[in-house]
């Protein structure tokens, strides 16, 4: 049986050719939120120590203000948190992205799915 097809939309924001914004960053975000270290975080999610770093670095990159804020490690420890302006960029990040499921129920996409087929062709001359 062939599966049924879908609508999948992505968000990402670009700054330059630097991703701003996605799904993998936003996750980040919520999981420094509750490991409060990057570290942490980055291990909660399966991601290795440096890339979860340089999608921080990227992200702090990227906006006028760090979403990211560090304390050194030492006798009282490290961490990360989520400054205010990342909390707010996550905030209106994820309202976009509900906002883009909507639109599986939205008229165009009840317009374009009876044309679409459930699995490519072979060939564009297969009837």
């Amino acid at each position: 049986m062939a599966p049924e097809p879908f609508l999948k939309i992505k968000i990402q924001i670009y700054c330059g050719d630097e991703i701003a914004m996605g799904p993998g960053k936003a996750d980040l975000l919520d999981a420094i939120m509750r490991e409060g270290s990057i570290s942490a975080a980055g291990r909660a999610l399966g991601m290795s120590y440096r890339r979860t770093w340089l999608l921080v670095d990227a992200v702090n990159r990227c906006w006028d203000l760090p979403l990211v804020e560090t304390a050194a490690g030492g006798s009282h420890g490290g961490g990360a948190r989520v400054t205010e302006l990342g909390k707010s960029v996550l905030a209106q990040y994820r309202a976009m992205q509900v906002a883009a499921r909507e639109l599986e129920h939205g008229e165009a996409w009840a317009a374009l799915r009876p044309a679409l087929r459930a699995l490519p062709k072979a060939a564009q001359r297969d009837g």
